[in-house]
């Protein structure tokens, strides 16, 4: 892969240790660039603007200028348009409201969903939703209200009544395989396993896709039973 096919990163957040703990995980995949990193919401539209990176991870509060502000003004005012995964210490639905008014494209949580980081930027890459397992189920909602994401006409009736069930409750904010197993009373590799075959069914890309089909679909536990 050379330099210019990789996806090129832009890590804005007032914390010089958080900032340092996000490249040394991105420095290790072969297909992402880090091309800046910045302190300030300031510095993050200026480099936005001038790096012109495929990914901003943005830190909501910032001096100068909050990320919230930080991502308007690029998405609002620059021809490029970047995916800007809103990274943050707060779960809260009001901050999910505003980042995804101001254009972001997920919501992570800094201290649960550092681990998959990288795949969340090569997911936004590609344009699909990326959101905190935590903040699974106001974040869907945020994205359905907004006539964001998964809007396939696919029918439910091409799933199983066993793939419903693990797709509706991935949709309520359950979203570990371990969770969802341990919730439907049956084993990890059978939630995996449908899992995969509800992505291929429906020709999603990933899980958070498939939760936001499930909640367009107005999907619940009785259209599963109803399948049965």
């Amino acid at each position: 892969m050379t330099k210019s096919q990789r996806i090129r990163v832009l890590i804005a957040d007032d914390n010089r240790a958080v900032r340092i703990g996000m490249r040394l995980q991105l420095d290790n995949a072969p297909d992402i660039e880090v091309v800046g990193e910045v302190g300030n919401g300031i510095d993050a539209v200026m480099a936005g603007r001038s790096e012109q990176p495929d990914v901003i991870l943005m830190d909501l509060q910032m001096p100068g200028m909050s990320g919230v502000e930080a991502t308007k003004r690029l998405l609002d005012e620059s021809p490029h348009r970047p995916a800007v995964i809103v990274m943050t210490s707060f779960a809260l639905e009001g901050y999910v409201r505003d980042a995804l008014d101001a254009g972001a494209v997920g919501y992570l949580l800094k201290s649960h969903d550092s681990e998959r980081l990288v795949e969340a930027i090569r997911t936004a890459h590609r344009g699909d939703a990326v959101v905190s397992t935590t903040m699974m189920t106001p974040v869907l909602r945020e994205f359905v209200r907004r006539g964001r994401g998964a809007q396939l006409d696919v029918s439910a009736a091409t799933l199983s009544a066993a793939e419903l069930r693990v797709t509706v409750t991935l949709a309520r904010g359950i979203t570990s395989n371990e969770d969802i197993a341990q919730h439907l009373c049956v084993s990890v590799h059978t939630v995996r396993s449908h899992l995969q075959s509800a992505l291929k069914k429906t020709g999603l890309s990933d899980r958070t896709q498939l939760a936001l089909w499930a909640v367009r679909q107005q999907l619940s536990v009785q259209d599963a039973a109803q399948s049965s």
